[in-house]
């Protein structure tokens, strides 16, 4: 905002603020003068029929009718302004006028009610004082004075006495019992509650207790003269007049035989002159008379008191509420601008006001929070160009790759087709989302696939490439399809990538390969057993031309020979056979440990110097979805291979463990031969392909596809210092 615009609000605010300077400062003077009048009369003491008294009087009365005057202009104009600003629909004016007004009643009830009280116990109060007989009441305070005296005198005579007799009845006077003597009046000085004990034998005194609270610096012992008087029989009576108080003396002589005169004197303090306390009474009444004549005027004056109190008290609520409304509504007022400037996209804004309490926090809070809201904004349109891309550079990449990506969400729903599957499913239709994948796929041609999905889509893990074929109308496509399954941070399955991958052309090759390796692996198996039978044919028939009769050994070792050859032909013709013939796997609830039990069962008591050691995990899940036979054969296969492995003479160790995260039972048969060397491995699992010099390298392809056929997979690793170890990965 320009500055030249708050130029006119700046000046118009100065005369408000000169006003309620000037106003605030009129208070304060007529304050100090209600208080300067209010002190004088109340050091004066009384009130006094003079000129001077009324002056005052009408002065406080003045005082207290301009500060109801200046207390109705400040309530008047606020609330005029207050209904104003109600008028205009201001942000925050009715909950101002409430909080005003809530002050205004907090203060004025209770206030009011307490004025009406107060006034009225003050005027029935008065009045009572003043009809109050003060005759009578002098009188009796002069009887209750001399009682008082009395009392105490005889009261203290009444221990002296009791003191003598017991002092008597002991023969506590005697000389031997003098310390039993100060003794027992010491104890009786305090169970009496006294403040001096004497004891005189005939005109001497023996001891004297006396209260060490006493004004002892101001304490006078007993005359001489009066000592000899109580001893020749007169009662001894004194009050003499000690620090600000008056001791009382009682005494009683008793003549003890064979000891002379003993005087108890015992004397009890009173902390106060009595008298002056009937003169000060007398002097209370007189002005009490004094000040009757005055009932009214004093009445007027806690009156005005009363009133000058309340209308302060009914001011400071009503500027407290309205200092606080302001307070509260101003910033709330700039709140609610700044916050329909958020409304309208405007992150810029921000609150400035100089509160430092809750209200400031309030708006340190506001500020802060459109910062960060601009800060979020920031970054949620740098995060939102960032994902555009990355959806722009992920669909171009789902668009141009020649692997087939199908996505799915829990439900099954399809979220993701790119064209490469349409492509190798041979659909048409583009607009694939949102349909279930039963419903895109509901040709009969691609129930290996959708078998396949509602594996994954009820097992939810992993599934290594599985081969289907699939047939069209004009091709058929070999695919590999892969599944993998999707979780949310908490684990939660949340739907399945299926990742397809057209075969057909590397199938060819592979089959043109693999054939090209098998013939040139079988030509060269056939020729082995080939060349000895044609040798042994030649000798046969050198034989047969040397002479006209062959030897018979001779044509027997060649015939035996080509028999053995030809065994050898038709066991190779045998393996390829069973090969070829692999049954069905037929998956069945079966148990794993049984399977490896029978398996290693039979090798245990034919190889003397091969250990064998079983080890099955304590949480194996049972049963799995197993072809019994077939996996006990592929087991079979791999423990035949580690004992070749060794030359018969070693250890092999079976494992069975449980992945809960993968979902999946490994099979782990390790052994303590050699190891496999990396060229070994990549064609370890080919058909035809072995390290055994009398092997058909069909045996480790036979597991292979077994393994396969379970959903599984099978991998070797070599273990140090030696050995090697085969796993078989099965799902569960």
């Amino acid at each position: 905002m320009d500055p030249l615009e708050n130029a006119p609000e700046t000046r118009r605010d100065n005369p408000k603020k000169r006003g309620s300077r000037l106003i605030g400062g009129v208070i304060i003077l007529l304050i100090i003068l209600f208080f300067a009048i209010d002190v004088f009369i109340r050091e004066s003491q009384q009130f006094s029929p003079t000129s001077l008294t009324n002056i005052l009087l009408s002065s406080l009365q003045i005082i207290v009718l301009l500060l109801g005057l200046i207390l109705a202009f400040v309530l008047g104009r606020n609330l005029v302004r207050l209904y104003l600003e109600r008028k205009r629909k201001v942000v925050g004016s009715h909950f101002k006028t409430k909080l005003v007004f809530f002050f205004i009643a907090l203060s004025s009830i209770p206030t009011l009610l307490l004025f009406l009280f107060a006034s009225d116990f003050i005027s029935r109060n008065i009045e009572y004082w003043f009809q109050t007989p003060l005759d009578r009441i002098l009188d009796d305070t002069k009887n209750l004075a001399d009682g008082y005296y009395i009392s105490n005198g005889e009261l203290t005579l009444h221990y002296a006495q009791q003191l003598s007799r017991v002092i008597m009845t002991r023969r506590l006077a005697r000389p031997e019992n003098r310390i039993a003597l100060k003794d027992y009046t010491y104890e009786k000085l305090k169970e009496y509650g006294l403040d001096e004990i004497s004891v005189y034998l005939d005109e001497e005194e023996l001891f004297s207790w006396l209260n060490p609270n006493l004004p002892l610096q101001d304490y006078r012992e007993l005359k001489a003269n009066m000592v000899k008087r109580a001893q020749l029989g007169e009662d001894l009576q004194t009050s003499e007049p000690m620090g600000a108080g008056q001791m009382i003396r009682r005494g009683l002589a008793t003549n003890v035989p064979e000891v002379g005169s003993l005087l108890i004197v015992c004397g009890r303090f009173l902390p106060q002159n009595y008298a002056q306390r009937i003169a000060n009474i007398s002097s209370y009444v007189q002005r009490y008379r004094l000040g009757k004549q005055q009932k009214n005027p004093l009445k007027t004056f806690y009156l005005q008191m009363l009133v000058f109190l309340t209308l302060m008290i009914i001011f400071a609520a009503s500027w407290i509420g309205i200092h606080l409304a302001k307070g509260i509504t101003v910033p709330i007022e700039k709140l609610a601008q700044a916050t329909r400037e958020v409304s309208r996209g405007n992150l810029a804004v921000r609150v400035e006001d100089p509160a430092s309490d809750e209200i400031g926090t309030l708006i340190e809070s506001f500020n802060q929070m459109i910062h960060d809201l601009g800060e979020s904004q920031a970054s949620i349109v740098r995060q939102t160009a960032e994902l555009e891309s990355r959806k722009r550079y992920t669909e171009t990449l789902l668009e141009s790759i020649a692997t087939g990506v199908i996505a799915l969400d829990a439900a099954g729903r399809i979220t993701t087709f790119n064209p490469s599957a349409r492509e190798m499913l041979m659909l048409d239709a583009k607009d694939l989302a949102g349909r279930t994948y039963r419903d895109v796929l509901e040709a009969a041609r691609y129930a290996d696939v959708v078998k396949l999905i509602d594996w994954g889509m009820k097992n939810r893990y992993t599934l290594a490439d599985r081969e289907v074929t699939v047939t069209g109308e004009t091709q058929v496509v070999n695919l590999a399809v892969a599944l993998s399954p999707l979780r949310r941070p908490g684990g939660e399955f949340s739907g399945l990538i299926v990742v397809l991958d057209n075969l057909t052309q590397l199938i060819k090759v592979q089959k043109i390969a693999a054939w090209k390796e098998v013939a040139q692996r079988v030509a060269h198996e056939i020729k082995n057993p080939l060349t000895p039978i044609q040798l042994s044919a030649e000798r046969i028939i050198r034989n047969l031309q040397k002479s006209s009769h062959p030897a018979q050994q001779v044509i027997a070792e060649g015939a035996e020979i080509i028999v053995q050859e030809a065994r050898t032909i038709k066991s190779l013709v045998d393996e390829f056979s069973n090969f070829a013939r692999l049954p069905k796997v037929q998956l069945q609830a079966a148990d794993i440990k049984p399977i490896v039990e029978q398996a290693v069962a039979l090798f245990r008591g034919i190889f003397a110097d091969i250990e064998f050691e079983v080890e099955f995990g304590p949480d194996l899940p049972s049963p799995l979805q197993l072809d019994s036979e077939q996996m006990k054969r592929a087991i079979i296969n791999i423990i035949d291979n580690a004992i070749e492995a060794m030359n018969k003479s070693g250890k092999v160790v079976i494992r069975t463990l449980h992945d809960p995260d993968r979902h999946r039972v490994d099979i782990a048969i390790s052994d303590s031969g050699p190891g496999i060397t990396v060229e070994d491995k990549a064609k370890l699992f080919m058909p035809h392909y072995s390290t055994k010099k009398k092997g058909t390298g069909l045996g480790l392809a036979i597991v292979s596809q077994i393994v396969r056929d379970h959903n599984g997979s099978v991998d070797v690793d070599n273990v140090k210092p030696h050995g090697a170890t085969f796993t078989i990965h099965i799902p569960a």
